[in-house]
């Protein structure tokens, strides 16, 4: 078994007064794909050292494959595979050379596992001898993960790993993990990314160092109904600020071409709100009633924390 699981996980730095995290509960189960979703800021970074023992939690329990991360650190080291969200490779060494060095490092080689690692290593290969300080944002994600599986692990931990990735590349790495997960490898993601969720089994949405909800994103959203209209209109900076101070709003933001209102019940009707905004000289006004996703389910969750 490769399930994690994590018990009124308490962390605060420069002593006690900066919370980091606060009474964190949750398990991953054994070959899932589990998402941690957050803003940065919000304690992932944190959650993921404890998980991978760089750091002792001030109270609570979790342990890794069965492991205790206080107690087994040895154990849990040699069973994890951890990619920081900061590339930390060696950047004076070449792909091949910090490939061997990390393989060394466990006591393994290249070769042994190299079927783990095929379909993400054959994209970087061309470029083996290239210093890895040298290399475009998604191969240097693409060999951090190499050296993060070069071993086996049994537990993946990945900090915002698409971060800073173009579309092309993130997708690839997507696409990595899903066959990562098809080999019973379990895999943690954490993700400033909303629209990730999808891409996971189950997730963990994290704010201020608080878990909001965890479920399959499904799950979330069906939890979480809101009655939303998407609005636009000729002045949008105008629009939000009066949407704002709408009767029946609970919250309004704004959404690339559109703002997300959410009113107060369902019986509110867009000609009411449309007599609104008209009697504020508002031109051109579009309005759609929607369907909440995760962006607008996660948003909910914060103002009723």
């Amino acid at each position: 078994m490769s399930s994690v699981i994590i018990e009124n996980i308490t962390k605060t730095y420069e002593k006690g007064i900066v919370k980091a995290l606060d009474n964190v509960s949750f398990e991953v189960k054994s070959g899932e794909l589990f998402g941690l979703i957050g803003a940065d800021g919000a304690g992932k970074t944190t959650l993921f050292r404890i998980l991978t023992t760089l750091l002792i939690p001030d109270s609570g329990k979790a342990t890794v494959a069965g492991f205790d991360v206080i107690k087994d650190l040895k154990q849990i080291r040699q069973i994890v595979g951890y990619m920081p969200g900061k590339f930390s490779l060696y950047q004076d060494l070449s792909i091949e050379e910090n490939l061997n060095f990390f393989a060394t490092v466990f006591g393994t080689t290249v070769e042994e596992n190299f079927e783990l690692i095929r379909d993400i290593y054959v994209q970087i290969e061309p470029f083996k001898k290239r210093l890895a300080g040298k290399l475009s944002g998604g191969m240097k994600q693409k060999l951090a993960l190499c050296c993060a599986l070069i071993h086996e692990p049994k537990v993946l931990f990945l900090d915002e790993p698409t971060t800073g990735v173009d579309p092309v590349s993130r997708k690839e790495f997507w696409e990595m993990l899903g066959r990562l997960k098809e080999r019973g490898i379990t895999i943690i993601v954490s993700t400033p990314y909303m629209d990730e969720a999808k891409l996971c089994d189950r997730i963990a949405l994290i704010q201020n160092s608080k878990i909001l909800d965890v479920d399959t994103l499904e799950g979330i959203l069906t939890k979480n109904k809101q009655n939303l209209f998407a609005v636009s209109s000729d002045n949008m900076y105008q629009l939000l600020k009066d949407l704002r101070a709408y009767t029946d709003a609970v919250s309004c933001f704004a959404f690339g071409q559109h703002h997300h209102l959410q009113v107060k019940t369902p019986t509110s009707s867009d000609e009411k709100l449309r007599a609104y905004l008209a009697h504020r000289n508002h031109t051109n006004v579009s309005i759609e009633t929607i369907n909440p996703d995760i962006e607008d389910t996660f948003i909910k969750l914060m103002q009723d924390a």
